[in-house]
């Protein structure tokens, strides 16, 4: 699957031309859902599985606002449950290190 343009915004880091949707998946999956619009975050959902979606949200990525951290996590993917330690996805957390 080709990334669309109008990502490019959201996955400022490199050319949306040159993102691979399988070997890049952590990196768009995690970039729409920190920074991008409830457009992308369709686009995210027709294109992706749930499972890969949550899977890999699952895995830390620290560059979530808390309020958006948290909207994902319990409105969009429904993981109330799920009690991730916040200083490994939310920004203006202590650094971990080691």
């Amino acid at each position: 699957m080709a990334i669309p343009k109008k990502l490019q915004p959201v996955l400022w880091s490199t050319k949306v031309d040159l993102l691979d949707s399988k070997k890049d998946k952590y990196y768009i999956i995690h970039q729409i859902f920190a920074y991008g619009s409830l457009t992308d975050i369709k686009w995210l959902f027709e294109n992706y599985s749930k499972k890969d979606i949550i899977r890999i949200f699952k895995s830390a990525f620290k560059d979530y606002r808390r309020s958006r951290f948290y909207f994902v996590k319990n409105i969009l993917l429904d993981l109330k449950n799920w009690k991730p330690d916040e200083k490994y996805y939310v920004k203006n957390t202590p650094r971990v290190i080691g």
